[in-house]
Order: C-alpha cells, then sequence, then structure tokens
C-alpha cells in the first residue's frame, strides 16, 4: 500500500471519536485497532471479530501509522538504568 493510499481509509472528524482518526465507514479508532495488535491479537481474528473492517484497513492503520511516526522530528524514550 502506498503511503497516500490510507487516506482513502482513515478519517478524522471532531464530532466523531472526539477527532481521533478512525477506519473510514466505522468508528473504530486507530488507537484501538494499533492496540488489538499491542495486545496479540492476529488479522484474522480482528477481521472476524470486526467484519466492517477489511485487509486493506488494517494496512491503512499501519501505513497511518507510519506517516506519523515520519513527521515526528524527535522521539524521546523513557530507559531503565541497567
Amino acid at each position: 500500500m502506498a503511503v497516500s493510499d490510507w487516506k482513502t481509509h482513515i478519517h478524522s472528524n471532531p464530532d466523531i471519536l472526539i477527532g481521533k482518526p478512525f477506519v473510514r465507514g466505522t468508528r473504530l479508532s486507530v488507537e484501538f485497532i494499533m492496540g488489538l495488535f499491542a495486545a496479540g491479537w492476529t488479522e484474522p481474528q480482528i477481521l472476524e471479530n470486526y467484519p466492517a473492517l477489511t485487509t486493506d484497513n488494517l494496512h491503512a492503520v499501519f501505513a497511518f501509522a507510519a506517516d506519523c511516526m515520519r513527521e515526528e522530528s524527535r522521539f524521546s524514550l523513557l530507559t531503565e538504568n541497567a
């Protein structure tokens, strides 16, 4: 998926989910879907439990996240001293 393709799948509206980016045609936020993956859900599990989503939607979530990360100028990660 080309980076610009996420724009056909990801939308933001201040009247929906307080403006959080979400998958067009659903009320599932990018944050929520990324959280499912972070919790160990697989693509088939997500698609089975949320039938309004498509594989292209899930790819768009990651393309959107990657695009957002590219625009960040600096990242500060907390680390523990060993």
